[in-house]
C-alpha cells in the first residue's frame, strides 16, 4: 500500500460542503507522518481546492492512487473501487434498507469500510462526530421557526430577528446575533400571550449540549422536569428543562427505572413524557432513538389534545422518519426546513402556516454551518488517520493493529463482516 489518502468531494446534495479534513491537517499529516493526500476538486466546498494546494495536497479528479478514501457522507456505488478502504458515515449499522446496496458493494469489492459513528473510547462514547453541531444548528433553527410562527398567530415577537443558521456567517457571528436578541428580551419581557415559555430538551448528550449552548445565549430560569408540573401560568419568564431516559419512560410493571434495563429491555418501557408535553412550548429532540424504544410524541396525543395544544415547535434533531417524534414523516432541506401537523385532519402541509404543531426535521443540520464543523470533525479524527494508514492490511483482522477506538470502527475489513457486524448479514439477505 501507498500510504496515500483521498478526499472525496461531498455531492451527495447541495448543501454538503463539510470536509473529513481540512487543509492545515492534511499539511500536519504530511509533514509530521508522510502521509500525502489527493483532494478531488470541489468548487463548493467551505475549504477552497488552493487552501489543501497550499497545504500541499495533490488535485486530481481520479482518487485511483489512493488507498484509503475519506469522506463525510456515502460514497455513491458507481465511484467505490476494489480493494481500497473508505472512510465515511455508511447509515448501515442498523440495517438500513436503503444502504444495504452499498454494503453489499463494499463486500464484494473486498474493501475496508470503516465508519465514524462507531468510532468509540472504552467508555463506549463517540471521539468523532458532527453531533455538537447539529445541535447547534438544531437550536438556531428552532427559534428562528418560532419566531415565524409567532409572527403567523399574529404574535409580534423578537424571535423574528433571528435567521436559520446557514445565513449567519459561522458560529460565533449566530451567537453575537442571538445574545442581543437575548438582551433585548431581558430587557422588555416576552409578549402576554406566550407567557412563561417553555423550551424542553430531550436528551443530554454532544447534540443537546450543542442546542443549550445556543439557548443559553437567552435569559432563562432552568427547572426540573418535577418543578415544570408546578410552574405558574403567570410567570414572565423563558424557561428550560432537561429530560433525561427517567423522566420519559416508565416500566410496564411499575418497577423502579433502572437506565442499562432501559437500553436492554426497552421491550418492557412505555412512555411517560405526555404528561409533561402539556407545558412545553418548543421541544428539541436530541436522543439517540430505534424503533426498539416507545414513541415520545405520538400522533395519538396531539389528536388527543388538538383543542388546547401548546406544543408549538418540535425540532426534531435526531430525525428518525417515524421514530421518536411520530409526525416526523419525513425529512426536510435546509431552505424549506419547517411542515406543519394538522391533528384535526392527520394531515400535513409544508410551512410555518396553519393549525397544529410545526415539524422541523433537517437531517443534515451540520452542513448549515460547514466551516466550523469541518473543523471541529477534523480536529477530532485527525489523530487516528495515522493509526488507519498504518495498519498492516496483509494479516488478519485481529492482528492488523488498528487503534481499539478505530478497530470497533471497522464493519467491513477486506470483503468480509468483522465479528461485531455480523448482525448485519440478516439484513443484506432481506
Amino acid at each position: 500500500m501507498s500510504g496515500k489518502i483521498g478526499i472525496r468531494k461531498e455531492d451527495k446534495n447541495i448543501w454538503e460542503r463539510r470536509v473529513p479534513l481540512i487543509p492545515a491537517h492534511v499539511k500536519k499529516l504530511k509533514e509530521e507522518f508522510g502521509i500525502n493526500a489527493i483532494v478531488e476538486p470541489f468548487r463548493r466546498r467551505a475549504f477552497a481546492d488552493d487552501e489543501y494546494k497550499a497545504a500541499g495536497a495533490e488535485l486530481g479528479d481520479n482518487l485511483s492512487d489512493a488507498d484509503f478514501v475519506f469522506a463525510v457522507k456515502e460514497i455513491p456505488m458507481k465511484y467505490l473501487q476494489q480493494n481500497k478502504s473508505y472512510i465515511f458515515f455508511s447509515h448501515t449499522i442498523k440495517g438500513q434498507d436503503y444502504n444495504m446496496p452499498l454494503l453489499q458493494k463494499l463486500l464484494d469489492l473486498n474493501c475496508t469500510l470503516i465508519d465514524y459513528e462507531t468510532m468509540t473510547n472504552d467508555q463506549g462514547r463517540r471521539v468523532v462526530f458532527f453531533g455538537v453541531y447539529a445541535g447547534y444548528a438544531g437550536m438556531i433553527d428552532a427559534l428562528n421557526g418560532l419566531g415565524i410562527r409567532l409572527r403567523e398567530q399574529g404574535i409580534p415577537n423578537r424571535f423574528e430577528e433571528i435567521k436559520p443558521a446557514y445565513e449567519y456567517e459561522d458560529l460565533a457571528d449566530a451567537k453575537e446575533k442571538i445574545k442581543a436578541v437575548g438582551d433585548k428580551i431581558k430587557e422588555e419581557g416576552l409578549p402576554l400571550s406566550i407567557r412563561p415559555l417553555v423550551f424542553g430538551f430531550a436528551g443530554y448528550g454532544n447534540v443537546s449540549k450543542g442546542a443549550q449552548e445556543i439557548f443559553d445565549l437567552l435569559p432563562f430560569e432552568e427547572k426540573t422536569p418535577d418543578e415544570l408540573l408546578e410552574l405558574s401560568e403567570e410567570e414572565n419568564k423563558i424557561i428550560k428543562v432537561v429530560f433525561k431516559e427517567e423522566h420519559m419512560v416508565k416500566e410496564k410493571n411499575g418497577k423502579d427505572f433502572e437506565l442499562m434495563d432501559y437500553y436492554n429491555n426497552p421491550e418492557n418501557y412505555e412512555s411517560n413524557f405526555e404528561k409533561y408535553l402539556d407545558k412545553i412550548d418548543v421541544l428539541v429532540n436530541a436522543i439517540y432513538w430505534d424503533e426498539r424504544y416507545p414513541v415520545f410524541v405520538s400522533k395519538a396525543y396531539l389528536q388527543a389534545n388538538k383543542e388546547n395544544l401548546r406544543l408549538k415547535i418540535i425540532s426534531d434533531i435526531t430525525c428518525d422518519i417515524d421514530g421518536a417524534i411520530e409526525t416526523t414523516f419525513k425529512s426536510t432541506p435546509s431552505d424549506n426546513p419547517a411542515f406543519v401537523y394538522d391533528p384535526f385532519t392527520d394531515s400535513y402541509t409544508d410551512g410555518y402556516k396553519g393549525r397544529g404543531v410545526v415539524d422541523i426535521a433537517v437531517d443534515n443540520l451540520p452542513a448549515e454551518m460547514p466551516k466550523d464543523s469541518s473543523v471541529g470533525f477534523s480536529t477530532a479524527l485527525y489523530p487516528f488517520v495515522p493509526g488507519i494508514v498504518n495498519a498492516d492490511f496483509s494479516k488478519d483482522f485481529e492482528e492488523a493493529g488498528f487503534p481499539p477506538e478505530v478497530k470497533r470502527a471497522v464493519i467491513v475489513y477486506k470483503g468480509e463482516l468483522t465479528p461485531d457486524y455480523k448482525y448485519l448479514e440478516e439484513y443484506l439477505k432481506s
